[in-house]
């Protein structure tokens, strides 16, 4: 392997080894989304059901898809907090994985280029010289 192929090698396995060491301080991961839900009550003379904008709420929603099945929970104000950094740890975990493929599929293509350099010659073996046709 050239001197220039070890280096581009070496580099590409540090990145690597960097963004993987990443993935071990990262914490939990969750997938899904929060929404924020204003609704109205069950109480037939409640102010909510003559204006919108007397709506009860702000009622917070965790979604995700389990199983091919979507799941629905809600959740308190500090739970919001905890699931939108462990979402986030999931998107960056995503990201990670991908810089990871991409850095393997670089390093491939270091190790391919260095296939497809030709073969040093072959030297003939020793002894007689090829008779020369005249």
């Amino acid at each position: 392997m050239t001197a220039m192929n070890e280096r581009r090698l070496a580099r590409l396995r540090a990145r690597f080894e960097q963004q993987a060491h990443e993935l071990v301080r990262m914490g939990f991961l969750l997938k899904g989304s929060l929404l924020q839900r204003f609704k109205q009550c069950s109480s037939a003379g409640c102010a909510c059901h003559r204006d919108p904008a007397k709506w009860h709420g702000p009622y917070w929603q965790w979604s995700t898809k389990a199983q091919g099945k979507t799941v629905t929970r809600m959740l308190s104000e500090e739970q919001v907090s905890r699931y939108r950094r462990w979402m986030e740890n999931g998107r960056r975990f995503e990201e990670i994985v991908q810089d990871l493929y991409d850095l393997s599929a670089q390093a491939d293509q270091v190790l391919k280029t260095q296939e497809r350099q030709p073969a040093a010659p072959k030297q003939r073996a020793r002894g007689r010289p090829p008779r020369s046709r005249s």
